[in-house]
C-alpha cells in the first residue's frame, strides 16, 4: 500500500544526558556549557559554540548541587571558579522562573479563550 501524503513522520526529539542526575532529557530542555578553545567556560544557550560541551538541566536545585559536588571541574577536568557556579545558578534561576511564568499566562489564555 501506497502511504498517503497526509501523514506525518513523527520528528526525533534529540537527546542529551544531565551531567548532575544523569538523567536524558530533551536537548531544548538543557543549558549546554561550552569548555571553549581559550580554556575558559561559557554559557551556550544556543548550542551552537565550538568546544567540549556538557548539560544541565534548568533547575536550581541541580545547578547548586552541581557547585556543592564541584561537577564541571570533573567533567571538564580543570579548576571550576565559584564565580562561574555562581553565574550558572542565576541564569538556570532567571530561565526557570520565565518558563513559570510564560506557563501561568498561557494558562490564563487557554481559559480566556
Amino acid at each position: 500500500m501506497a502511504k498517503n501524503k497526509t501523514q506525518f513522520r513523527k520528528r526525533k526529539i534529540p537527546m542529551r544526558q544531565d551531567i548532575v542526575s544523569g538523567q536524558m532529557l530533551p536537548k531544548k530542555d538543557l543549558l549546554r556549557i561550552v569548555k571553549a578553545d581559550d580554556q575558559l567556560l561559557h554559557l551556550d544557550p544556543s548550542g551552537k559554540v565550538n568546544g567540549h560541551g556538557a548539560y544541565i538541566s534548568v533547575d536550581v536545585t541541580l545547578a547548586k548541587k552541581a557547585k556543592t559536588e564541584k561537577i564541571l571541574d570533573a567533567v571538564f577536568e580543570m579548576p571550576v571558579p565559584n564565580d562561574f557556579y555562581d553565574q550558572l545558578i542565576d541564569w538556570v534561576d532567571h530561565q526557570q522562573a520565565r518558563k513559570e511564568l510564560f506557563s501561568h499566562e498561557q494558562i490564563i489564555k487557554a481559559k480566556n479563550s
